[in-house]
């Protein structure tokens, strides 16, 4: 049965004494609807609501064990702690009982309560067959309506948790579609990352667009729904040729930021193909510059390759492709085949950009700027640039391969 696999909550699996909590209190929420699916993982996040009190009683917890503290919401008394491998956040009941803030909640398999000390459950929704056929419910219409982020949160769990969004709750979530742009941007960024970062992500993406959540956001997506739910399947299928390609694709656009290349992939399906147009979109939603410039990149860099053939490119060519595109080349090749480029056709740039010392996808300088300003007497200024890529290029075509030869070509440069 369910109820048996609620023993992951167990006090004992707490980071801290089950005697600092008053009583009556209850575990709610995502921990108890993961722990009843014995969806595990190596971070337990553990969400309680109290009577009262419920930021006081976090603050004396993090004191006593010296676990980091924050208040996440003021008004509604919400506080979280955080210790090594334990998130634990502490919310009065909303209303007069848990019963009203039960049915505040959004869906029914979230509006689960456990009580840990007598392992008493309450279910006033019949959530646990929802558990058990795989459906996501609405409590009522009401709760989506009073936070329209809820609309999309269906499809988001949907698809971290493999199930289907109701009939009833996907009418209701379509009448209210229109209400989400009343969400802070940000807050629908978050959501959108989890649906971005998930390999049946753009499954749901692509039903929440065609119920009208996202026409305000991508208005565009339509045209590309099929592509786009092919990124997934073309990352696995280059993974198996070059798995470099498919660890880069794992890697944040940034240490700071944790969008994945793949993340940026799909963003570049969804949002409009000038690039102009597609940083007003991402602007909307509150990405980062190190996300927009990453997505813009792939962008241009899409519209280059469908240009030319591939096997037609130079060495400078591809030199200067390398230089624009960057680390975000293994998002592009992604999308390139998922567009229709064969992957035996972009199969060179593929490799030079997987080998650190390929001189084309990855140069290395035989001098520097200072070395030419001294060799050949010459002042600073944009020439010294301009020398310097000459050099590399030469360099990649294998025209040259030592520091003197690269300042006799600069010297021969300058005369002609």
């Amino acid at each position: 049965m369910l109820i048996n696999s609620l023993s992951a909550l167990s006090p004992e699996n707490w980071p801290f004494d089950r005697k600092m909590l008053p009583q009556p209190v209850y575990l709610v929420g995502g921990s108890v609807r993961d722990a009843l699916l014995k969806r595990k993982s190596d971070y337990l996040d553990l969400d309680f609501i109290l009577l009262d009190q419920a930021v006081n009683i976090a603050r004396s917890i993090a004191k006593q064990y010296q676990a980091g503290f924050v208040v996440l919401d003021a008004e509604r008394k919400i506080a979280r702690v955080v210790f090594k491998e334990t998130t634990v956040d502490f919310a009065e009941i909303e209303g007069n009982s848990l019963e009203e803030d039960l049915w505040r909640r959004d869906f029914t398999i979230n509006a689960i309560a456990y009580n840990p000390f007598n392992d008493e459950v309450i279910d006033l929704f019949n959530a646990l067959k929802d558990l058990q056929d795989g459906i996501i419910r609405m409590v009522r219409s009401a709760n989506l309506r009073d936070d329209p982020l809820r609309l999309l949160r269906a499809y988001r769990q949907a698809a971290q948790l493999d199930f289907i969004i109701s009939p009833e709750t996907q009418t209701v979530i379509r009448e209210f579609a229109p209400l989400l742009t009343q969400v802070a941007a940000e807050r629908v960024q978050t959501e959108l990352g989890y649906l971005l970062s998930h390999p049946q992500g753009m499954v749901w993406i692509e039903k929440a667009g065609k119920d009208g959540l996202l026409s305000s956001y991508f208005p565009t997506a339509g045209e590309n729904w099929e592509i786009a739910k092919q990124v997934d399947i073309v990352a696995e299928e280059l993974g198996k040729n070059w798995s470099q390609l498919k660890d880069e694709l794992a890697r944040g656009v940034r240490d700071t930021v944790k969008t994945s290349l793949l993340a940026i992939a799909k963003l570049a399906i969804l949002v409009n193909s000038d690039p102009e147009k597609a940083e007003v979109e991402l602007m909307g939603l509150k990405y980062s510059n190190a996300e927009i410039r990453s997505t813009i990149a792939v962008i241009k860099g899409l519209a280059k390759l469908s240009e030319i053939e591939i096997s037609q490119m130079s060495v400078r060519k591809q030199y200067f492709f390398f230089q624009e595109i960057g680390k975000n080349f293994p998002a592009l090749a992604v999308v390139g085949v998922g567009k229709g480029i064969s992957i035996t056709e972009i199969d060179c740039l593929i490799k030079r950009y997987i080998n650190p010392e390929d001189p084309v996808a990855h140069p290395t300088p035989l001098l520097k700027g200072n070395d030419l300003i001294a060799a050949l007497k010459l002042p600073k200024g944009p020439i010294i640039g301009q020398l310097l890529t000459e050099i590399q290029i030469a360099r990649a075509e294998e025209k040259i391969f030592t520091k003197a030869e690269a300042i006799q070509l600069a010297e021969k440069l300058i005369q002609s």
